[in-house]
């Protein structure tokens, strides 16, 4: 399930994922690593991936990392998004929006900007449901998956195998960086 697009500047290898769900995430291959005789790959999404959080007047923004794909918070998402020409996509791993986002420039970043672990974070559209307010923010670090690819196709790697291949995948990457 492994296919290529081409641009005028070279081409570039895109595959699509799948997790144990069944659902898909069109994503580039950034980096293609062998590993104790199998093959993985260090994927970024195409398209723009976001994370879901509840806002709180009184506290900091909380990330909610798991939801259900036809949640109404979600179709409101979908609703506000479509009003910038974007559209919300529930895929594999993680919501991503399509659409043409303009580019933050570092100096532009609000203060509605999350630092959350390390990890910081872009408010792209806020909105409410149910007396409850909510932000979709994209990552500003990139946001890196990892798959097996097996006989063409790309697997998720969660759990027991991701933590056992992170490290070896971070350590090729250094090597690699080195040379």
């Amino acid at each position: 399930m492994s296919s290529s697009s081409t641009s005028n500047s070279g081409e570039v290898s895109t595959i699509l994922i799948k997790d144990g769900q069944g659902s898909q995430l069109l994503c580039f291959i950034e980096h293609l690593i062998p590993i104790e005789g199998s093959d993985y790959a260090l994927l970024t999404p195409v398209d723009t991936p976001v994370s879901l959080f509840r806002l709180q007047d009184d506290r900091d923004p909380e990330l909610i990392e798991t939801i259900d794909k036809s949640e109404p918070i979600l179709q409101v998402a979908d609703v506000v998004l479509q009003e910038h020409d974007l559209k919300l996509i529930r895929s594999a791993v993680t919501l991503t929006v399509s659409g043409e986002l303009d580019e933050p420039e570092p100096e532009e970043l609000e203060e509605d900007d999350i630092d959350d672990e390390s990890e910081t974070y872009e408010l792209l559209v806020s909105f409410r449901v149910d007396n409850h307010e909510y932000g979709l923010y994209i990552p500003l670090d990139p946001f890196f998956i990892v798959a097996k690819l097996n006989n063409g196709e790309a697997i998720l790697v969660e759990d027991e195998e991701f933590d056992k291949v992170q490290p070896l995948i971070e350590k090729e990457l250094d090597e690699r960086d080195l040379n």
